[in-house]
């Protein structure tokens, strides 16, 4: 094990609620822990949304009142401390079995918190500051109507009024003060959450994920396809990809180049309904292991479509890991990874046209050329997400959560 910094506590509770769905999210946090572990005696402190679901699930009243104050998640967390005798929290999702709880019990504590920010909860209710095909940062500033009204908060109004008059009480109670230092993983998502008032500029860090590379890329090849991996739902430009390849279907007829979408979700209806119209689309349904890499490899190029603010974009880097050229839209943290005409294409989040352009502009770029997109994003990849900067960079960022 490296040791820490001096100056930073050597024992850390890491803290993190999982989703019913797993995603992206989870491989990060775990990663996380993994190389926080070369440096650091880490605990997990870990919930489940699953604890909710089923049988022996509490009632929908219990689980009300537990999501804003859950005594039994705090002891679970206090027991945490006790037992590794940790000297500050990492967390990242705690809702809803965690509960605010959590914050509160570090408070009183006085224990220094460090919180990574995957999406844009706890100042959205759905986490995604997105409403009915639109943005709605009214959250940052306190407004959560569009999100309730729209059911963000799994699929309910009212269940999204509850969310939304505990995020309101969180930031009223004063609760998150315990956390010192508040990471995003995009300098974009640092500055809208500072100009909005949301969280001191002090207290906010940026830093990227890290990745481990492929220590010998996989012989290159090009089957043609275009490939979309991830999560089927509207945040995602699912909708809009789909029917950028309709335009593109009705333009080039028989030299429409395919589609291969592969990822589970609320959409996954509507792409097969697709894939029954338009005989350039594949539906690859859930995917992972060697089948997944194999999609990768073998694609032309990565498509990331999303019209919401995404906070960066694991995908692009899974890309850039394989040498392939990313079109992705330019919004959130995509834009500071994704360099246009350099390690891929941009287009305007949601603007089918311009999907369009761009992979017409692909197919037309010889295939010496889309190679060297690629290479510059795995040079990028290189450069920019080294594990062992990344670590250093989040000692930098505990020393001063601990000494604030």
């Amino acid at each position: 094990m490296v040791p820490a910094s001096p100056s930073t506590p050597h024992a850390l509770l890491h803290v993190f609620n999982r989703y019913l769905q797993h995603g992206g999210e989870e491989l990060i946090v775990d990663k996380i822990h993994a190389d926080l572990s070369t440096r650091h005696d880490m605990t997990w402190c870990r919930f489940e949304s699953a604890e909710w679901a089923g049988p022996d699930a509490p009632s929908a009243l219990k689980q009300a009142a537990r999501m804003f104050y859950n005594a039994d998640a705090r002891h679970r967390f206090e027991s945490g401390l006790h037992t590794s005798g940790a000297g500050a929290a990492v967390f990242h999702n705690i809702h809803p079995v965690g509960s605010p709880s959590l914050y509160q019990a570090a408070l009183r504590r006085k224990l220094p918190v460090v919180q990574f920010l995957h999406n844009w909860r706890p100042f959205s209710v759905g986490g995604a500051l997105y409403a009915n095909g639109k943005l709605t940062p009214d959250g940052l500033y306190g407004g959560h109507l569009e999100e309730v009204l729209a059911g963000t908060w799994q699929d309910s109004a009212l269940k999204s009024a509850v969310f939304a008059v505990l995020l309101k009480a969180l930031r009223a109670s004063g609760w998150m003060n315990s956390v010192k230092a508040w990471i995003t993983p995009s300098a974009f998502m640092k500055e809208k959450l500072v100009a909005a008032g949301a969280l001191p500029e002090s207290r906010v860090h940026v830093l990227r994920h890290s990745w481990n590379p492929q220590a010998q890329l996989p012989p290159s090849e090009d089957a043609g396809y275009y490939l979309f991996l991830g999560r089927l739902t509207e945040t995602k430009g699912v909708i809009p990809l789909l029917d950028a390849w309709d335009a593109l279907r009705a333009q080039l007829g028989q030299k429409t180049p395919l589609l291969h979408i592969a990822g589970d979700g609320p959409l996954a209806n509507a792409v097969q309904m697709r894939v029954r119209t338009n005989p350039y689309i594949g539906f690859l349904g859930q995917i992972g292991g060697e089948t997944k890499r194999e999609a990768v490899r073998r694609c032309r190029a990565m498509i990331v479509p999303s019209t919401w603010w995404e906070p960066l974009g694991l995908v692009v880097y899974e890309a850039y890991d394989y040498s392939k050229p990313v079109l992705a839209a330019r919004t959130g943290g995509l834009a500071e990874i994704v360099r246009h005409g350099v390690t891929g294409l941009q287009h305007e989040p949601g603007d089918v046209a311009n999907l369009v352009r761009d992979v017409l502009e692909l197919e037309a770029t010889p295939p010496t050329s889309r190679l060297v997109l690629g290479r510059a994003g795995r040079d990028w990849l290189l450069a920019n997400a080294d594990t062992q900067n990344w670590l250093q960079q989040f000692e930098e960022i505990l020393a001063s959560a601990v000494h604030s």
